[in-house]
């Protein structure tokens, strides 16, 4: 959603300049300045920018200067001449008179030096609007210029978790061994050191297999690669998703905090922390996708 445009009105002795920047929002949040004489036209500015622009925080501003022969500055005479009377009695009290030049001090008081008003016409209005459209157009085109850039990192991340989905599965079968002999290694030498009635074998495997049911990642990873492709899929669309996209994000990492916790595993484990930080990146940039 950021993005900057900036155009050029020129007007008969004028120069208007239209710039327009854009940051992340969750909805359309516009700041509109215009000059005097075309404030009661920031309604209709309003309107052409949530027709064209559907979220960010947007920030419009047209500033103005004169141009060609018509530029220039006035000097205030009257404040000018009251100053250096005023001066040159100060430097007569104090025995200082016709020391020094007092005019460059006063070409440095507040108002002296002025510039000249610019007035801009109603009539001018037309070539102003078409300034704002052609920073818009320009900002918009810095949005998809953007979101190419940020299309590629997205396809590429997302690739990046499904590797490393792929990656787990060498551990699965190790996994469950592990879980399998250090309970049974558990239950047997808690059997020596109290004595008690051997266990029932039978019994036993039913209640690891519970056990490791409760630890099955395969509905998990099914569902992540699912939502990974949904994301890619959402990702192509034409239209605006950027709010959609962060909800099969959110899904996402639901997906890989359950593999997460029910791992049991180092190995698996690592490569989960690796997921979660290939996530946190599109989440990060996620907020610039309308």
């Amino acid at each position: 959603m950021t993005g900057y445009g900036k155009a050029i009105a020129e007007l008969p002795g004028k120069k208007l300049t239209i710039e327009i920047k854009s940051l992340n929002s969750k909805g359309l949040d516009a700041t509109v300045k215009l000059p005097v004489a075309f404030r009661d036209k920031e309604l209709e500015v309003r309107n052409l920018l949530s027709q064209k622009l559907e979220r960010g925080k947007v920030e419009l501003y047209i500033s103005a200067e004169s141009s060609g022969d018509l530029a220039g500055y006035t000097i205030n005479k009257p404040l000018a001449k009251k100053y250096y009377q005023e001066l040159h009695d100060l430097l007569a009290e104090l025995g200082e008179e016709g020391r020094e030049s007092v005019l460059s001090i006063i070409m440095r008081m507040p108002e002296v030096v002025q510039t000249e008003k610019i007035v801009i016409e109603e009539d001018d209005w037309g070539m102003v609007q078409e300034g704002i459209e052609k920073a818009v157009n320009l900002l918009q085109e810095f949005r998809v210029n953007e979101g190419k850039t940020l299309e590629s990192e997205f396809i590429n991340r997302v690739g990046l978790i499904l590797q490393l989905l792929e990656a787990i599965e060498p551990y699965e079968k190790i996994r469950i061994e592990d879980i399998r002999e250090r309970i049974r290694n558990g239950f047997q030498n808690l059997a020596k050191q109290e004595k008690v009635v051997p266990v029932d074998e039978n019994r036993f495997e039913q209640e690891l297999i519970y056990y490791l049911e409760k630890l099955d990642i395969t509905e998990e990873k099914v569902r992540l690669k699912k939502h990974c492709d949904y994301f890619m899929e959402t990702l192509h669309d034409e239209a605006s998703q950027g709010k959609k996209l962060g909800f099969v994000v959110q899904e996402i990492g639901r997906e890989i905090n359950t593999i997460g916790s029910k791992a049991n595993h180092a190995d698996i484990q690592k490569i989960v922390v690796q997921m979660k930080d290939e996530l946190e990146k599109i989440k990060e940039q996620l907020l610039n996708i309308l």
